[in-house]
Order: structure tokens, then sequence, then C-alpha cells
């Protein structure tokens, strides 16, 4: 039977992750076995940077913050060696880090297991499209392109009815004067 200090700090532990996962947009759980020190060191400092925590827990903490924080649907991938990046700065940032890991690392034993977005279990695919999004500024500037579109075309109708208007005017004035 565990001592009471060390239950303690598996409580406080669990809060400390549902709240985090709480307040998180995006949270990918990954099998890590296999990954060599180096590259862990060198994935941790990527995920640091990108302003994502990245923690291997084990899974039966996991499963407890999961059902305080309200995340269901999670449990069948929380076995084996787990850990979990999360973000509450973006949702693209620790999926495109893990999908550009295992792309340079084919034959790695890292895997995406599963996810969360804004409190909503999703499944390994889910998490590989969000890894595919274009970055937020490519999609703002996509969708500013889709509404200046109209607004171009409108204006150069507008400057065709003038342009025709200006020249059957000089059209006019050029008969006049001849």
């Amino acid at each position: 039977m565990p001592s009471e200090k060390i239950l303690e700090q598996k409580k406080q532990q669990v809060a400390e992750l549902c709240e985090a996962f709480k307040a998180a947009n995006v949270g990918v759980l990954v099998d890590y076995t296999g990954i060599s020190v180096e590259k862990d060191t060198k994935l941790r400092k990527q995920l640091r940077e990108a302003g994502c925590e990245y923690k291997v827990v084990k899974n039966t903490l996991l499963s407890r913050a999961f059902k305080d924080a309200g995340i269901d649907g999670l449990d069948e991938v929380l076995n084996g060696a787990t850990a979990i990046a999360y973000s509450d700065k973006g949702y693209t940032d620790a999926p495109k880090i893990f999908a550009d890991y295992i792309k340079q690392n084919p034959t790695g034993k890292v895997a995406v297991k599963g996810g969360f977005i804004d409190g909503a279990a999703v499944d390994a695919a889910s998490i590989d499209r969000l890894a595919k999004l274009p970055p937020k500024e490519v999609l703002v500037a996509q969708v500013l392109g889709g509404l200046n579109g109209p607004i171009q075309g409108f204006a150069n109708v507008c400057s065709g009815v003038m342009r025709s208007l200006v020249i059957a005017l000089n059209a006019i004035a050029e008969k006049q004067s001849a």
C-alpha cells in the first residue's frame, strides 16, 4: 500500500494535469517506445520552443486526469508507453511537430495514439489532419483573398462602366469636332 505522501503527490499531479487539460486547446498522446535520448531531447526542445508542454505520465494518472477534466474516450489508447504534448497557445504546433518527427524517422516506433481538441477526444487520424493544416497566417491570407475577390470583381465592373462612358463621350466629342 502506498504511503500517504505518495498518494498526495499523485493526487496533486492529477489535479495539475486536469487543470492543464481544461486550459489546453489541443493534446496529443504518443507512444514514445524506442526513441533515443538524443532524439527525445531534440523533440522536447522543439515542443518547448513552440509553447507546448511534453510529459511522460503513467496511464492511470492520465486516465484520472482526463476523467476529471471531462475528456472521455481516451482510455482505450492509454496502454504501453505514453507521453502527452499539449498546448493552450494554438491547435497545430504539437501535431505538426510529431508529424514531422514521424516523417523524418519512419523506422522509429514513435506513433500518435490519439488526443483531444477543445476537451473532446479524437483519434490519431484527426490529429494527423490537424497537423496537415497550413499555418494560421496562411489560413488568414486565404480567407482575406477569398473576401477580396468579389470586391475586386465589383471594382472592375464599375471601372468598366466608367471606361465605356468615357469612350462614348470621346467618340461624341470627336464626331462634333469633325
